[in-house]
């Protein structure tokens, strides 16, 4: 998938990117990408969107026809013309990156990523690192409350036709299988990232037969038993007692209409009377995780979910909110903290790391410092180097093992910080070298709240 190209950004990133240019201003710079405030009903994110922003940045550059079209601009007609003839044709990501690993629970103002390179790169970069994190972040994020209320029942991401463009519900797919679910049914982001590929049948295919039966023949015909049969194009109750009849022995059946707590102990009791106790109930319907949870609580006899446009348009809270704030700048070969102090909007100064204590296999609290400083005793350091000199540190770990390191972190977060009802708030604090600098910096003035 096409990370982006230069132009990929808003446009005043273009133009103080020239404005750095034209005052002489290439010095080294650290900006941090984080969110200020979970989203409603959210108790911790999941960071996810690292690869491909750094597929991004390593191969970001002009071409010549991106060249041409700013030349052109009537806004940057006055920009000294060596910015496009020179600067810009060898213009290339040459900072560091600090991130931390996807599928990591994280929590506000704890930076997910952590960018030092010259000022004009630092800058160009912030509308994509924004979206490319951002957005999979926000899916991840909602995903987990999903598989939470699941409570270890499979959970398959259905979102791509709901999702806001074919390039949206591919990221939302990688994003969702990252967080927890089991499967996709988009065939596309199964191929470019190894997801387990899921689906069923339409009502169409049911509708296209001149009977449910002869459609669900003709269906195992092709496929074998080992499917799945979609059951309320007509009358639930008299397709499953039709199957039980019939011999088939289908994997599952799913249900996509209706109260789905009671017509799934119905079909269930006709399909045990049948013999078909081996056959599961899938459910689908503008499923989340209310409606999942509220199935659990009933027992009802559901042995997994297909979730759709809560996952690829995170519904409930589909913008984010992340921010890309400059935390420190290089003056005169010294690296000078910056912080902002807009009301409502104050930042918090320095290159930081995020440090979090796990105690007897659950984490007890995070806690946010400057990155020179030692961390607290016993605490793992969140935030590792991926990028130097432009390039990647490393080879990206396979989707389904940072799938696995993911789910093992979620399940260390303290149980009533995981419910996905009235969930208890997590513990970050800022340490001692991040309070000491905004005193510092601040003298009486309107400082950040501290955690």
């Amino acid at each position: 998938m096409t990370p982006g190209g230069a132009l990929s950004t808003d446009f005043y990133e273009l133009t103080m990117m020239a404005g750095y240019y034209a005052a002489g201003i290439s010095s080294s710079a650290t900006f941090e990408l984080y969110v200020r405030d979970l989203p409603p009903r959210r108790s911790f994110l999941i960071a996810a969107g690292l690869e491909q922003a750094l597929a991004y940045l390593e191969g970001l550059h002009f071409d010549a026809a991106d060249i041409a079209y700013v030349r052109g601009l009537p806004n940057l007609e006055r920009v000294p013309a060596a910015f496009f003839d020179d600067y810009l044709p060898r213009f290339r990501f040459t900072g560091e990156v600090w991130a931390v690993e996807e599928g990591t629970p994280v929590f506000p103002p704890e930076p997910l990523l952590r960018i030092t390179a010259p000022m004009p790169e630092a800058q160009l970069v912030e509308t994509a690192l924004l979206a490319h994190i951002g957005f999979q972040t926000s899916v991840a994020s909602r995903t987990a409350r999903v598989i939470e209320a699941a409570a270890g029942r499979p959970v398959v991401d259905f979102g791509a036709r709901r999702a806001h463009g074919l390039d949206a519900g591919l990221l939302a797919a990688r994003a969702a299988f990252l967080a927890g679910c089991d499967a996709t049914s988009n065939v596309d982001a199964s191929r470019r990232f190894g997801i387990p590929v899921s689906g069923t049948m339409a009502h169409s295919w049911v509708m296209t037969f001149p009977d449910e039966m002869t459609a669900f023949r003709a269906y195992i015909e092709v496929f074998g038993e080992d499917t799945v049969l979609l059951i309320d194009t007509y009358d639930t109750e008299q397709a499953a007692r039709a199957i039980a009849a019939s011999g088939l022995k289908p994997r599952a059946v799913r249900l996509d209409s209706g109260d789905l707590i009671a017509v799934s102990r119905r079909v269930r009791a006709i399909l045990d009377a049948g013999g078909l106790r081996g056959t599961a109930i899938f459910v689908s319907s503008d499923l989340h995780e209310d409606r999942i949870a509220e199935m659990v609580a009933a027992n009802a006899p559901i042995d997994g979910f297909g979730v759709g446009g809560a996952l690829s348009t995170v519904s409930d809270a589909p913008a984010l909110g992340a921010i890309y704030k400059l935390v420190e700048i290089e003056r005169g070969g010294v690296n000078v903290p910056i912080m902002k102090l807009s009301p409502g909007k104050q930042s918090y100064p320095g290159r930081k790391q995020v440090w979090r204590r796990v105690e007897l296999g659950i984490a007890s609290g995070d806690t946010i410092d400057l990155d020179n400083r030692p961390g607290p005793d016993g605490a793992q350091p969140l935030l590792e180097r991926v990028m130097a000199d432009g390039r990647r540190t490393r080879v990206t770990p396979p989707l389904a093992e940072l799938r696995a390191r993911g789910r093992t972190r979620i399940a260390e977060l303290p149980a009533a910080v995981r419910s996905v009802r009235d969930a208890a708030p997590y513990p970050v604090r800022l340490g001692a070298g991040v309070r000491e600098t905004i005193d510092r910096l601040t003298h009486g003035r309107a400082a950040p709240s501290p955690l």
